[in-house]
């Protein structure tokens, strides 16, 4: 039986490349590449979305650029692992949240999941913390002032990730954001993004 993984992310889940702003293939792209390390037991469904957000777009019910958020892909599909990789979004100046704030949209997110599901038969998530956005290049001004919330952010998105049962990784810690943009990460940081997600899967869930 096919097991099914989706991967609920902005645009570095997407796939935007920093130096064309169009996107990267499948042979680049993430959770495309992750696909091709699973195999053929498994369907990965790639639902990353630029500007996706977790509080001003509460991705249970919202909508963006007419794209649907989460609650349609769990209805479609009978899903084993939910990958979420938000947050970068929420950090844009005009917003003006704090890091905790942003978290509490991780918490409202992931306890939604199990409100759908029911609390104890949902599916596993993963927690996935955004590279540390950078003020340089084209979203200088977009993001101003972010930068010294990106520790925060991560340590307040591991804290909701562990009270919620869930498995958490910064990816701070083996990527670093594009320096053109500020935000995007390049295709080496793609495959290292895919090469964690495998490993925290072969460890952590059972994928047999």
């Amino acid at each position: 039986m096919i097991k099914n993984i989706l991967c609920f992310g902005d645009s570095n889940t997407w796939g935007l490349n920093p130096q064309t702003g169009k996107r990267f293939d499948d042979s680049i792209r993430w959770s495309a590449l992750l696909a091709t390390k699973l195999g053929s037991a498994f369907k990965v469904i790639e639902a990353g979305q630029p500007n996706r957000t977790l509080v001003n777009h509460p991705p249970f019910n919202g909508l963006v650029l007419g794209v649907s958020y989460l609650k349609p892909y769990l209805e479609k599909y009978p899903l084993d692992v939910i990958i979420i990789a938000l947050g970068t979004n929420d950090l844009k100046k005009r917003f003006n949240l704090a890091p905790v704030q942003i978290a509490q949209g991780l918490d409202d997110l992931i306890g939604d999941i199990k409100y759908f599901y029911g609390v104890s038969n949902h599916p596993k998530i993963i927690v996935l913390a955004p590279a540390y956005v950078k003020c340089v290049g084209a979203y200088k001004h977009v993001y101003e002032g972010s930068e010294h919330k990106n520790h925060s952010m991560s340590e307040h998105f591991k804290r909701v990730a562990l009270n919620a049962g869930a498995l958490f990784f910064d990816l701070q810690s083996v990527v670093s954001v594009s320096l053109i943009d500020g935000v995007h990460i390049c295709s080496k940081g793609h495959s290292k993004v895919a090469d964690v997600v495998f490993k925290i899967m072969s460890k952590d869930i059972v994928l047999a």
